[in-house]
């Protein structure tokens, strides 16, 4: 009788502990933001033509709170892409799309260690539309 009473509250609590949810580092939500995982890419050793599949985890305008300052868009594997320009592709993206980003141009000539400015392409496997924005507001070398 006191094996049953122990096997019954051993299965109490195991099921006591999984009711109360995943860990957070279960989530693959969560985990995909700080810790980007196998989709994360080096982009400074990309070569034109290469292409990433990542998801969408910020849209917004190129200014926080300035609506008609442009896009901006950052990605699950740590890219982003901002534009001074409004554009439809990356506005009418969501958090959670997949995305597909290829690298389109590289600055020549840059100092050593500023990867700024280099151009995407970028299309949303969701809505299928696409957009080309660089990756930073200023070209390597400048600002």
């Amino acid at each position: 009788m006191q094996f049953h009473k122990s096997c019954v509250a051993l299965v109490a609590a195991c099921f006591l502990v999984a009711s109360c949810g995943p860990a957070p580092t279960d989530n693959p939500e969560s985990e995909s933001i700080e810790n980007p995982g196998p989709e994360a890419s080096d982009t400074s050793v990309m070569q034109v033509g290469d292409c990433v599949e990542t998801s969408v985890t910020l849209v917004g305008s190129r200014l926080e709170g300035v609506a008609d300052s442009g896009s901006g868009v950052e990605f699950a594997n740590g890219m982003s892409q901002v534009s001074y320009d409004v554009l439809p592709g990356i506005a009418n993206s969501r958090v959670g799309d997949s995305v597909r980003i290829c690298l389109v141009n590289v600055p020549e000539n840059c100092p050593p260690g500023d990867d700024r400015g280099r151009v995407y392409s970028g299309t949303n496997l969701r809505t299928n539309e696409t957009w080309t924005a660089p990756d930073s507001q200023h070209m390597c070398g400048g600002a």
